[in-house]
């Protein structure tokens, strides 16, 4: 498989840039290139790596969010996901093809299963069950529900939970979930299509909100309502009068407690482009069970975040009386620490690199400039020095919801980065960079 310069030649054309007179589509299968000098060296290292495109052809693939485990635990196994080409929200007919890539032979795809419950930026919530060498779990569309399928790819069994889940335990037992279809109706793209929210008329309903769901039995509990945070006053103001929602959900550790972006907006939106705008959000951490809830980022800008341990908490923010940028936020206090600063100065989808000892910060930009560059880079943090994988071209027409967010995911060993990119001919595609030299795995 050939290796390509990050910036393709296609990016380099449409962006009319500089470094047109300087740069080349170039092979690497002959060698690759090592970074340009020690890692510590400066503040930010222009170097190109090796990029290996993974999947190609007249299907688009990709995988989805960045804070799921796409590589199996062996770091041969890689899920994604294959669409028809189109630009469009997808619809209960549109099926997504799951699917798995072998890089010990020759990078072939086998399909695993079919979905359709699924969106542009998050996909069908495929990924592997933590822990497990044998075992995924996607979303899907079944007899009018929302539902969970969890393959067992040694023995081909497959089984189905009730309920779709949105984050996993990390230790792979149960996960949560929420209402996809009410997040469909606030903000189109991260929920799914095909069944009518049933509670679309009310603002703050009572009935629905985030639940627990067993993995292994299916059995699920009910642990907050959207009702019980949206009669929560936010910096003094009420929001009775708005229309709420959850969304991104994400489990800490420890198994302990969970994160939970509470949403919501004045008026129901007709006009898709406002649909997908004009929420305002506060982040919300929980005890599993939904006790001892704690607002810890009320300012409304809450963006992209991880989990940095049991109690720190990574993110882009513009906190109250600061400005934007990513801050470590501990849990249940108001301690806020700047990170990055005047370094990591966009938002991006940042993840911890593992077995890094949380030193290395996994991140990407939205595309930049007339030549709508994504920067995807690592950034190690004792230095606060940053290192530039590459930069990739989105086409205009990946745009809105159904834009190609690069995502970038690692390994579970701290080997390697995969992403999805459009900047070649072929649309969306995912593409791998060996990290293992720059981050020492």
């Amino acid at each position: 498989m050939p290796f390509y310069l990050a910036i393709s030649l296609r990016t380099i054309l449409i962006s009319f840039i500089p470094i047109l007179t300087t740069l080349s589509f170039i092979n690497f299968s002959a060698h690759n290139d090592k970074p340009s000098g020690p890692i510590n060296s400066n503040p930010a290292i222009d170097s190109i790596f090796p990029v290996i495109k993974l999947t190609s052809g007249d299907k688009q693939h990709w995988f989805g969010y960045y804070d799921k485990l796409q590589v199996d635990p062996s770091g041969r196994y890689i899920l994604g996901c294959e669409v028809d080409h189109f630009f469009r929200s997808p619809t209960p007919r549109d099926t997504l093809r799951i699917g798995v890539i072998d890089l010990q032979n020759d990078n072939e795809w086998r399909e695993l299963g079919i979905s359709t419950a699924w969106g542009w930026q998050q996909g069908c919530m495929l990924q592997w069950v933590p822990g497990s060498d044998s075992e995924i779990i996607w979303n899907d569309q079944q007899d009018g529900k929302f539902v969970s399928h969890i393959l067992n790819l040694k023995t081909g069994q497959k089984r189905t939970l009730p309920k779709p889940i949105y984050t996993l335990s990390n230790d792979g037992t149960f996960g949560l979930g929420t209402e996809f279809n009410r997040i469909q109706n606030l903000r189109p793209g991260y929920g799914y299509s095909g069944i009518e929210d049933p509670y679309e008329e009310f603002r703050a309903p009572e009935e629905i909100g985030i639940y627990k769901l067993d993995l292994k039995t299916g059995k699920d509990e009910f642990i907050v309502s959207i009702a019980e945070m949206a009669a929560i006053d936010n910096l003094g103001e009420n929001l009775k009068d708005h229309w709420h929602y959850f969304n991104h959900l994400l489990i800490s550790p420890d198994d302990q407690r969970f994160i939970l972006l509470h949403r919501w907006r004045k008026e129901i939106e007709e006009d898709g482009v406002k649909k997908r705008s004009g929420f305002i959000t506060r982040m919300i951490t929980a005890n599993i069970d939904g006790s001892d809830k704690y607002i810890l980022d009320p300012s409304g800008f809450t963006s992209h975040f991880i989990w940095r341990d049991p109690v720190n908490i990574c993110m882009w923010t513009q906190p109250v009386n600061g400005i934007p940028g990513f801050y470590i936020f501990k849990d249940k206090t108001t301690e806020i620490t700047a990170v990055g600063k005047g370094i990591m100065t966009l938002n991006g989808h940042n993840t911890y690199v593992a077995k890094t000892n949380k030193d290395w910060i996994l991140n990407d930009t939205y595309p930049q400039g007339i030549g709508r560059l994504q920067e995807l880079y690592l950034y190690h943090v004792p230095t606060q020095r940053k290192v530039v994988l590459g930069r990739f071209h989105e086409p205009i027409e990946y745009s809105g919801e159904w834009r190609c967010d690069l995502h970038p995911r690692y390994s579970q060993d701290g080997k390697f980065v995969i992403f999805d990119s459009t900047h070649e001919e072929d649309g969306r595609q995912m593409y791998m960079i060996d990290i293992s030299e720059i981050v020492g795995t």
